[in-house]
């Protein structure tokens, strides 16, 4: 997860290994009112993705309102998904008071038994580990029997450049608030053995933004925040692969990437 809306670009699978059971938890890009062409493009894998589950969590933070994006969200969940069941989930249980929580959980079950009159809904916060366990056993419950999919070494079915590309993108992001999330893309060029740095793996990268000012912006004063960039991205791909990286990015400006149907489906979208 990040700390930035917006991040997530591809559904991402993790995998949950219990003893009765084995829970494939996915995460998608939002769901949300395209205005570009890679906005439709990222609706229809989302919307693909949860035809395809066998159960819905929807997520809001205590300390916030639910409001009409909400609703939105909430109505084209029950189009795409019809019988799909939602499970509601209350957020970040250590930022709101127990009179917000409270509060916040009779709302979100009011919304979602006006189509499911037996639906679930549960608080959590993952910073403190509360009912986490308690939400995996409703997620389990809710599932129907099956095959295990994967082996018990597997976290994630996520190829290594596209993690590798989500986590340079995160990293691009962080600290930005609202300014730039759509409007920046990662494209690994190529991954292969440095000739001069025994044992280090060359991760060479390309960062696309839609206009100069952006490029700027990434860059920071003096290039500032391009080396924290770098630096920060290139630590998280070290903890990744558990080698030593040198990571070669550039930034390059190409206008109005998001609505170019050529370049997008290099980035398979």
């Amino acid at each position: 997860t990040a700390d930035q809306p917006e991040t997530t670009r591809h559904p991402i699978r993790g995998i949950v290994h219990r003893e009765d059971a084995q829970v494939i938890v996915v995460d998608t890009p939002g769901l949300h009112r395209p205005r570009t062409l890679l906005g439709e493009r990222l609706n229809e894998v989302v919307k693909d993705t949860y035809a395809d589950v066998d159960v819905i969590g929807f997520t809001v933070p205590s300390d916030e309102k639910i409001g009409p994006g909400d609703r939105w969200i909430l109505e084209n969940l029950r189009k795409v998904a019809p019988r799909t069941p939602i499970i509601g989930i209350v957020t970040k249980l250590d930022k709101a008071s127990k009179d917000q929580v409270g509060a916040q959980l009779l709302e979100l079950h009011s919304l979602l038994s006006e189509e499911n009159p037996e639906a679930v809904v549960i608080p959590v916060s993952a910073t403190e580990h509360v009912q986490l366990d308690e939400l995996l056993q409703v997620i389990v419950d809710h599932l129907p029997e099956g095959p295990k999919f994967y082996p018990e070494d597997h976290v994630t079915d996520e190829q290594q450049e596209k993690r590798i590309a989500e986590l340079i993108r995160e990293s691009a992001l962080s600290g930005l608030k609202d300014e730039l999330p759509h409007s920046v893309a990662v494209e690994v060029d190529e991954m292969l053995p440095s000739e001069t740095r025994p044992g280090v793996l060359e991760v060479h990268a390309i960062l696309y933004v839609e206009r100069p000012g952006q490029k700027r912006i990434l860059e920071g004063k003096d290039g500032r925040r391009f080396k924290r960039i770098v630096g920060t991205a290139r630590k998280e791909i070290i903890l990744l692969l558990g080698q030593n990286v040198y990571l070669d990015l550039r930034i390059k400006v190409l206008k109005n990437w998001q609505s170019d149907p050529k370049f997008l489906g290099r980035l398979g979208f």
